[in-house]
C-alpha cells in the first residue's frame, strides 16, 4: 500500500497527500535521550485555573483509568503508518486535574532537549488525544518516545512531541520548534494544513 489515496484494508480512504508506509522510523531532533520512569515527570503549569503547577509523576499518571486508541500516524511529509495501537492515559483526564484558567485557550507541549510543540486546546480534549506510553502492547522503545509521548491522531505527527515532559497553558498561540521553521500552527491532517502560508 504505496499509492496515494489508497484505500486501508478497513476500507477508508488515507487523508489527502499521504502514502501509506509498512516501517515505522523514528523521527526525532538531536539524540534519542535515555529517560529513567522512575525519576520522569510531566509538569502542567502557566495559565493554570488555580495558578499554581502540577507535577505528575509516573505512578501518580498509573492511577488513571487505562485508554487504548487504535490511530494511524500521519507525518507531515506525507507518509502514513496505519493501525498503531496506542495505551496510555487521555489527554482529557490529565487536563481535568490541572485545569486551565478561563481564557486559556493555547498549550506548549514542551519534551527534553528544547523541542516543543504549539497547540490549542481543543486538540488535547478529543476523545483520541493521549499521553502515550505504549503501541501494540509493548512499552514505547527509547525511539519512539519512551517513557511518555504526546498522540494526537487527527493533527500531523510533530504536533505531538515524544518524552514530553511539560504542558503550559496560555491565553496566545505558542510556537513550538516546527511552527517557528514555518509549518501550520493547528496542523490539522483532514486540512492537509502543513505549512504556515496556508493560513
Amino acid at each position: 500500500m504505496t499509492a496515494e489515496g489508497c484505500r486501508r484494508d478497513d476500507g477508508r480512504e488515507l487523508p489527502p497527500g499521504q502514502r501509506a508506509t509498512r516501517t515505522w522510523r523514528a523521527s526525532h531532533y538531536g539524540r534519542v535521550p535515555t529517560l529513567d520512569a522512575e525519576r520522569w515527570t510531566l509538569r502542567v503549569g502557566g495559565e493554570t485555573q488555580d495558578g499554581g503547577v502540577r507535577v505528575f509523576t509516573w505512578d501518580s499518571l498509573a492511577e488513571l483509568p487505562g485508554a487504548e486508541v487504535e490511530a494511524d500516524l500521519h507525518c507531515v511529509d506525507r507518509h502514513s503508518v496505519l493501525g498503531l495501537r496506542w495505551g496510555g492515559v487521555r489527554m482529557r483526564d490529565v487536563l481535568a486535574l490541572a485545569p486551565p484558567a478561563p481564557g486559556a485557550e493555547h498549550v506548549l507541549l514542551a519534551a527534553v532537549r528544547g523541542y516543543a510543540a504549539g497547540v490549542h486546546l481543543d486538540e488535547l480534549r478529543h476523545p483520541d488525544a493521549l499521553l502515550a506510553h505504549s503501541v501494540d502492547g509493548e512499552p514505547l522503545t527509547p525511539e519512539h518516545g519512551w517513557p511518555a509521548r504526546v498522540v494526537l491522531p487527527h493533527l500531523y505527527g510533530f504536533k505531538g512531541p515524544k518524552w514530553v515532559v511539560e504542558i503550559t497553558y496560555h491565553r496566545q498561540p505558542q510556537q513550538g520548534w516546527w511552527e517557528s521553521h514555518g509549518y501550520h500552527p493547528r496542523g490539522r491532517v483532514a486540512r492537509e494544513e502543513r505549512f504556515a502560508h496556508q493560513g
